[in-house]
């Protein structure tokens, strides 16, 4: 009798214990397929003209990637804290020039603070001409024009249709891992800033463009990551470029 009030007190331990593994479980599976949905990106654009169906196409074919677009001026209105509520990371793909209001760059800070991410591809690096702020966001500055005063900034300069041969500078970054070395037709960019705190990933020996092709840095609580390749379908198409684009992604969303 003693031998099966104790096998009937296991089994219904067992039981119990099973059904609370089994409920963990599902608030884990539950936690998780919330954690691993898609991650949802915003693409703004503005100021500069691109081939827009190869482009948005690239997002299009990504897995796990939703995409919504925007355009500036009216973009710098969804730049506020309440887009983290709604969106993971945000694609700069502007040259928008004229920047924006400080009422509005105040709140772009303020959503930086809250940790979306943020990936700055190719001509952003020009945008906000006039808002310091922005070159310290991204980790870097397309100077427009020259600048004169204590210290003079020579203009930034861009090349078009160069076959350019990109290495792995940091392959230990979940960007870049298992990356290979590899060429791409693209347009680009010498004479510019990067933040020399920036950790780079790609570089380039290319006589017409800087040597730092590709970074990652922090800003606020938010991963940044700048690409300077990306301007026309040569680049959209080449599957080394996608990688970088799509990893850089869901890095800056904290999903890689």
């Amino acid at each position: 009798m003693y031998h099966r009030s104790v096998a009937s007190v296991l089994f219904l331990s067992l039981i119990v214990l099973t059904v609370q593994a089994a409920a963990g479980e599902a608030a884990a599976g539950e936690a998780a397929a919330a954690k691993g949905g898609k991650v949802r990106v915003l693409v703004i654009t503005g100021g500069h003209d691109f081939e827009q169906a190869p482009f948005y196409g690239m997002f299009e074919a990504m897995e796990g990637v939703t995409m919504t677009k925007a355009t500036y001026p009216d973009a710098a209105s969804l730049l506020t804290p309440d887009l983290a509520d709604t969106c993971d990371v945000v694609v700069f793909y502007d040259m928008w020039a004229q920047g924006i209001s400080d009422t509005q760059q105040q709140a772009f800070v303020k959503l930086l603070e809250r940790g979306i991410g943020v990936v700055a591809l190719h001509h952003t690096l020009a945008a906000h001409q006039n808002w310091p702020e922005y070159a310290r966001i991204i980790g870097g500055k397309f100077h427009l024009q020259r600048q004169e005063g204590d210290k003079v900034v020579p203009g930034s300069g861009y090349f078009h249709d160069q076959e350019v041969n990109v290495r792995v500078a940091n392959s230990s970054h979940p960007i870049t891992r298992g990356l290979s070395d590899f060429q791409i037709r693209d347009e680009t960019y010498n004479n510019y800033d990067t933040d020399p705190k920036a950790e780079v990933l790609l570089t380039t020996e290319h006589p017409k463009s800087d040597r730092e092709l590709a970074w990652v840095k922090t800003y606020a609580k938010s991963r940044v990551v700048y690409v300077a390749l990306g301007h026309d379908h040569f680049a959209y198409e080449n599957p080394n470029f996608r990688t970088v684009v799509a990893r850089s992604i869901l890095w800056a969303a904290g999903r890689l």
